[in-house]
């Protein structure tokens, strides 16, 4: 037990213990339980009260005077006027008004997005769109920036991905049943402390070093060395980026050459291996997938690649392939490559065997599941049928009326003239930064819910400051977490911020409907709602909950792990026609005629070879970027432990020491990344932990331009080190839409010695003006 149980609380990094004085909270420690702590925690204080936190209500400036007929190219740059809630609720009932009344509810686009609060009632994307929904409805996205091409390729080749999550293999069954782990995109322990909804118990370190100990074997395949750690003592494999899929059909053509796949399988379990037999000899393309071929475009040694396929079918191996890969051109490929070698393999629903897509996209994939389901705040029916692929936000804006494909149909962008985005902030996760501000520029009026002065919130119109999750009180219950936390409020909404609910009650008031949102209940009393149902969840498991005074009081409350001995597709294995895949054959689709149907240049039926689009003439260096391991992307960058891992302020970027020696940039230079699309600075860290020809950059730094300081182009040089001013906005293909941020390619060099570089303005707050 805690000390205090009452001074928990709940975030997507773990559980943290709340020190006050009485009015602010000075400190976040990790709970005791914990085995595998962060230092997340420490960003906290000084983000709550740090010169970025957002005060009071602001409306920008030229937008107060003007209204939607302000110019719309000054947001980002424009400064700010803090007005009273009455005022600003009262300009954003009448906007809400015009635009219905104008444009209908079409033209609202809600770009709130997940990862604002690990609580269940305070949360920024339930509760705007429960409030839209009240008041006709929204355009909405679908899909998320994470592994959006799994959550639409998977269900046409093995099922929902959806399903992959909580039915994946546990670490648990690989310590005690496998002999080689091969991880593409390897398993980097930093993505594993967080997980959406909360990851209270950090059990990942531990569950690799026991299959470690175990004697499992691990490959670290990735450009990256540190993806995986030293304490597996794993092989490190330095991949090319971009080039995951080559090395997995060389990997396949050898077993089907040397007679080392399991026809067997394929026969019962799979349909149209004759095909990708066909396109793995070259048949079909004139192209055989030898290791020759694979080793000239991944920069790795045929002969090693040819041992491994040989390693891989005389063991039990499990693969893994990470959502990053997804994330770079043609992304749906190394995922259906991936279902395509394990097939082939023949180990799919065995014990320590098969595969898993995103094993170390958070802590608990792998570790533990959710016995029931926590209490949800029902968001309602959204009477508007327009929908966006998540990632094209900018496609949308600057595009209104334009088409495009999606899931093999013809689409059409909404003509959104409102933007209301809470929950997010798509300056740190969108692509293209650039383009992104001049989509911004497009929409009558943008309506940010923000706790900081993101870059975000300085491109809204009107912006609303909102509670924190420790100043509100609330219950932590992630999706795939095991554990309970009590979340009870340890102060009060720094300066005039207010709690989204009531934000939006007050607004259901001024619209005429306030019972359609609030159901005659506050806060207090859809908390205790939530927990009631949490409860009769619990009571439907043969498990009691305490009451919720006892529980807000006391400590988190471990839950028993539905499925310890999981093992993926095992029901599927062992019973093929009578636990059939939701699949159009019922099996695995080596080849799916559905897809292929769609005559898609850009995604064909089949996993398939396709180079990166991003031309070396880009730059001579791959760039490469990740979840950091100071913060949750870009959550409180602003705070004390992130802060404390730059280098003379801006992110740090790895650079090889031979790329390094060959353009003059010595350890903790400030350096200068560029390419067609922008620029940005960094601080450089010379190492061998990456390959050569690759830098590896942090996400999530946020976005600091300097407009005093325009490119050729117009743009503006991001003083702070984010890597999406680099990034182009294309597509992974046709199919899915998903965002391919992980191809850009970049060219680096020192920042002059005798220039004194801009300082970094990030964390402090845009102009605030009186109002004329």
């Amino acid at each position: 037990m805690a000390d205090r149980g009452s001074t928990l609380t709940s975030n997507h990094w773990g559980v943290g213990l709340v020190e006050t004085d009485g009015e602010r909270i000075t400190a976040v420690g990790n709970h005791p339980r914990d085995p595998a702590p962060n230092r997340l925690n420490e960003n906290i204080p000084d983000s709550l009260y740090g010169p970025g936190r957002i005060r009071r209500p602001a409306v920008r400036a030229s937008w107060l005077e003007h209204g939607a007929a302000a110019k719309r190219g000054e947001r980002g740059r424009d400064p700010f006027v803090e007005v009273s809630w009455d005022e600003v609720l009262d300009l954003l009932a009448g906007e809400i008004t015009r635009i219905r009344t104008e444009h209908g509810n079409q033209s609202i686009y809600a770009g709130s997005y997940g990862w604002s609060s690990a609580g269940r009632v305070h949360h920024a994307q339930g509760l705007l769109k429960r409030f839209l929904n009240t008041q006709g409805g929204f355009v909405r996205s679908e899909g998320n920036y994470s592994y959006n091409a799994a959550l639409v390729l998977l269900p046409y080749i093995v099922g929902p991905f959806y399903r992959h999550v909580p039915q994946s293999t546990r670490w648990s069954v690989v310590a005690d049943h496998s002999d080689l782990v091969v991880a593409f995109g390897g398993l980097a322990e930093r993505n594993t402390r967080v997980c959406d909804g909360g990851a209270s118990l950090h059990r990942f370190p531990g569950s690799l070093q026991a299959c470690a100990d175990a004697g499992v074997r691990f490959v670290n395949v990735s450009p990256l060395r540190a993806d995986m750690t030293e304490d597996l003592g794993g092989e490190w494999m330095p991949i090319q980026p971009g080039t995951d899929t080559a090395m997995m059909l060389a990997l396949a053509f050898v077993l089907l050459e040397e007679g080392l796949h399991d026809q067997a399988f394929l026969d019962r379990y799979t349909v149209g291996f004759d095909r990708v037999a066909a396109y793995l000899r070259g048949k079909s393309d004139g192209q055989p997938k030898t290791p020759q071929w694979a080793a000239a475009l991944t920069g790795l040694d045929a002969n090693r690649l040819t041992a491994l396929a040989r390693e891989m079918a005389a063991g039990r191996t499990m693969i893994t392939t990470t959502a990053s890969l997804q994330r770079g051109d043609y992304g749906e490929q190394p995922l259906w490559a991936t279902v395509t070698l394990a097939a082939i393999l023949g180990q799919i629903g065995l014990p320590g065997g098969g595969y898993t897509i995103a094993m170390a996209v958070n802590a608990n994939i792998g570790n533990t599941g959710r016995l029931f389901r926590a209490g949800v705040v029902d968001q309602g029916i959204n009477p508007v049928r327009e929908m966006l692929p998540v990632a094209m936000i900018s496609e949308m804006l600057l595009n209104p009326g334009g088409a495009y494909s999606y899931k093999g149909q013809e689409w059409q962008f909404p003509d959104a003239r409102m933007v209301w985005w809470a929950g997010g902030n798509p300056f740190h996760h969108h692509q293209d930064l650039n383009r992104l501000r001049d989509a911004f520029s497009r929409p009558e009026t943008v309506v940010i819910n923000e706790i900081s002065w993101t870059a975000t919130a300085r491109h809204a119109d009107i912006v609303l400051p909102v509670a924190a999750p420790q100043e509100r009180t609330d219950f932590g219950a992630g999706q795939s977490d095991d554990v309970l936390v009590p979340m009870p409020a340890h102060a009060s909404p720094a300066y005039e911020a207010r709690l989204e609910y009531d934000i939006y009650a007050e607004l259901a008031a001024r619209l005429g409907n306030p019972e359609a949102f609030t159901k005659g209940r506050d806060a207090e009393g859809w908390t205790r709602r939530l927990w009631r149902d949490t409860q009769q969840m619990a009571e439907k498991q043969g498990l009691s909950l305490p009451d919720w005074d006892a529980f807000i009081e006391g400590d988190m409350v471990e839950l028993p792990d539905p499925s310890p001995d999981q093992v993926f597709l095992a029901d599927f294995r062992a019973d093929p026609e009578g636990s059939p895949l939701p699949t159009p054959s019922g099996r695995i689709e080596l080849f799916c005629a559905k897809i292929d149907s769609f005559g898609l240049a850009d995604c064909p039926g089949q996993a398939t070879w396709f180079p990166p689009r991003d031309s070396r003439e880009e730059g001579p260096l791959a760039l490469i970027s990740g979840q950091p391991g100071t913060r949750l992307h870009s959550q409180q960058d602003d705070g004390a432990y992130s802060r404390s891992m730059k280098i003379k302020g801006r992110e740090p970027v790895l650079i090889h020491p031979s790329d390094a020696a060959a353009r003059g940039i010595s350890d903790g230079a400030i350096v200068e990344l560029f390419n067609s699309r922008g620029r940005c600075l960094a601080g450089a860290r010379v190492t061998n932990e990456v390959r050569v020809g690759c830098i590896f950059l942090w996400t999530g730094a946020w976005y600091d331009p300097d407009f005093e300081s325009l490119g050729a182009e117009g743009t503006p040089l991001d003083r702070h080190g984010n890597p999406n001013v680099l990034t182009h906005d294309l597509r992974t293909s046709s199919l899915s839409q998903s965002p391919a941020a992980h191809s850009a390619r970049v060219e680096v060099r020192v920042w002059p010695h005798d220039e004194t570089p801009p300082a970094v303005r990030a964390f402090e707050p845009p102009t605030l003006i009186r109002r004329k």
